[in-house]
């Protein structure tokens, strides 16, 4: 076992990791709002990062056959996480028809800590495109680095924790532009027609 090889399966991890992870979706907009509100961001990333980092593990540990063998598992994640995107998704919606001052991230009072980390890991653990990503995929592609999986692992785990740390704290770059009321009015819309698309997604997929 080599450091070049070691060095070549994180790489090839943390590439893999990034190019499953930066689509846009419900986790990282997510992300991007409480980013832009300066709301609880360390808590947030690390909740998302630290779950992918748990999913990976599993998915290279050998138990995507175990959940492949649970076919009920996959309906009612499916339709309990399209259930919870369009309650978000409508929330999104009231928020952006709301008064100019009330979308004033100054003045809107937000979450609490405890709601936005139940929040997010309802974003993280309900989407079913998670676990195919994570448990199955990444899974699946570790066996091709046979006596290197731990080094590819690791490279996936750092594609989580380097994207959602940068979509949080990189954020705040945009917050001259939501400092208009408008902006968030598009965002949140944005937001509601995103969560709907994908729910309507996982029920018709």
């Amino acid at each position: 076992m080599t450091s070049g090889e070691n060095l070549g399966a994180y790489g090839a991890g943390l590439m893999l990791g990034l190019g499953l992870i930066v689509a846009i979706g419900a986790q990282n907009a997510f992300v991007l709002r409480q980013g832009l509100r300066r709301e609880h961001v360390l808590p947030v990333c690390l909740v998302c990062a630290l779950s992918d980092a748990a999913l990976i593990s599993v998915g290279v540990a050998g138990f995507g056959a175990i959940i492949a063998g649970l076919p009920w598992l996959e309906p009612v994640m499916r339709y309990g996480g399209a259930a919870f995107l369009l309650f978000y998704a409508a929330r999104s919606l009231l928020s952006a028809l709301r008064s100019g001052g009330s979308l004033n991230p100054a003045e809107e009072a937000g979450l609490g800590l405890g709601a936005t980390l139940l929040t997010c890991l309802a974003f993280t653990w309900l989407n079913p495109h998670v676990y195919l990503d994570t448990v199955v995929l990444l899974g699946s592609i570790s066996t091709q680095y046979d006596g290197h999986k731990v080094n590819f692992a690791l490279g996936a785990m750092s594609a989580s924790f380097l994207f959602f740390f940068a979509l949080g704290y990189g954020a705040r770059l945009l917050r001259p532009l939501f400092a208009k009321p408008a902006a968030w009015r598009v965002l949140d819309g944005l937001i509601a027609v995103m969560m709907t698309l994908i729910a309507l997604d996982l029920v018709v997929g």
